[in-house]
């Protein structure tokens, strides 16, 4: 369980920034809505500052505002940084939005995902400590600073902050370097952006600046420091595929601590919202999308894809199965290779054991579906029902054609196709009668030959 506790009770508000042109994913999709997980950047982001409460969210962005709008709570103010002229300018663009606020101000940025709440708990924490430090970044140290900004910091606090197309070569060599979040007063930070000025070498409102100019006015800033996964950005679909690498194995670590074996971690992919139960199984390559709960005791085998669905205790699915939104899988029952399932319900120990399609389905408890059987739910316009009761068997190659109800007990003859209701413990057939001419397979041969050789 996350502790997002604080220690201080100052009432905060989020600044997001999610104003670059994001050019190098060449997409017409906003950078910050990309995926990781299955869920946009922007919303992973949303969901850790949720998580302390916040009394305000603005979201500063450039071009697609419409895009960002639709995504986000209409209680979140989106605000359009035009032109953009540096981080500094991007974050004053929030300011209307938060006139009338008095408290702190967290600054995060929407492609930089992973931050935790804990994390930006310390950063709030830090700014409202008894030394009261002016403001408080958040450092990080990866493996190659690159061209980072550099943080030049004594016990934790900030000497100098710079960036590195203006840093000098012993600036550069130093290993902390500015993810870009910040913790300020609310106050403090109109006030101190006021001041900043564009004279480097990019000709941009540098948003570190702050922490310069509160030490010329005798005010020092705080650093804390966050693992370099943590604050990695997103600028790149290469890029968003390691972040979503970093997220996938830190979710599978969680799964396995939690009670769940997977047998071949790597080749695993959970969804943000992924909830799985206790002495699961799940062999390699199985897929999960948004919206699953897997109770205790389930097996999944390889190959499966599982979305929007429900599996319950002791079930049994796959290989190859696909379980798509709607799929409600009872204790027990086992969706067998090449089965799909959607918006259908399998009732508790009932069993579709191989290449079966139920759509629109309610399936009793104990009933046994055959193989090749399909529910033809949908007419070209409309979608319709089909309901199997408990202890029903469906013969092979059978096809269930909807509205149609098959009683509890019945069965139904292989290869049949199915219109009209059966009733319970019924025998349902509806083929046409088999046909034997004795020789004609003979006959027809040896006249084929003859008419090649011919």
């Amino acid at each position: 369980m996350i502790d997002t506790a604080r220690a201080s009770s100052r009432p905060f508000a989020a600044v997001i920034l999610a104003a670059g042109k994001g050019t190098r994913m060449k997409s017409d999709l906003h950078k910050v809505l990309h995926p990781i997980a299955g869920r946009p950047m922007l919303s992973h982001l949303l969901a850790s500052v949720d998580a302390l409460g916040p009394v305000a969210k603005v979201v500063v962005v450039g071009a697609g505002r419409e895009q960002v709008e639709s995504q986000v709570e209409t209680e979140i103010a989106v605000v359009v940084q035009e032109p953009q002229l540096g981080t500094g300018h991007a974050v004053q663009q929030a300011e209307p939005a938060l006139l009338d606020f008095d408290g702190d101000v967290l600054v995060l940025y929407g492609d930089v995902p992973l931050v935790r709440p804990e994390t930006m708990a310390r950063m709030l924490d830090r700014l409202d400590a008894a030394d009261a430090p002016a403001c408080v970044v958040l450092g990080f140290r990866p493996a190659d600073p690159l061209a980072y900004g550099r943080i030049i910091a004594d016990d934790g606090v900030i000497a100098k902050m710079v960036e590195y197309k203006d840093a000098t070569p012993e600036e550069r060599a130093v290993t902390l370097c500015n993810s870009g979040l910040m913790a300020v007063r609310a106050k403090d930070l109109w006030a101190l952006l006021a001041r900043v000025g564009n004279d480097n070498a990019a000709g941009e409102y540098y948003l570190p600046d702050v922490v310069m100019l509160a030490l010329a006015d005798r005010r020092r800033s705080a650093v804390i420091e966050a693992e370099a996964w943590e604050v990695a950005g997103v600028n790149s679909r290469a890029e968003l595929a390691a972040v979503e690498a970093e997220w996938q194995q830190r979710r599978r670590a969680l799964a396995m601590a939690d009670g769940a074996t997977l047998i071949a971690p790597e080749t695993v992919w959970f969804s943000h919202d992924t909830k799985i139960g206790r002495d699961v199984v799940v062999e390699p390559q199985v897929f999960f999308g948004p919206g699953v709960t897997i109770g205790d005791r389930v097996s999944i085998h390889g190959f499966s894809h599982i979305e929007g669905a429900t599996v319950g205790e002791g079930a049994e699915i796959g290989p190859y199965a696909r379980l798509r939104p709607g799929a409600d899988v009872g204790e027990k029952a086992k969706v067998g290779n090449f089965v799909e399932m959607k918006k259908a319900k399998l009732g508790k120990g009932a069993k579709a054991n191989h290449l079966t399609y139920l759509g629109d389905a309610e399936v009793g408890e104990g009933a046994n579906i055959g193989a090749g059987t399909i529910t033809c739910n949908y007419d070209g316009y409309f979608k319709y029902p089909t309901k199997i009761g408990a202890g029903a068997f469906i013969g092979s190659n059978s096809a269930l054609v909807a509205p149609v109800a098959i009683g509890d007990g019945a069965i139904i003859g292989a290869g049949s196709v199915v219109t009209r209701d059966v009733p319970a413990d019924a025998l349902g057939v509806a083929r046409g009668a088999q046909e034997v001419k004795p020789g004609w397979a003979a006959r027809f041969r040896a006249a084929m030959a003859k008419k090649k050789a011919g």
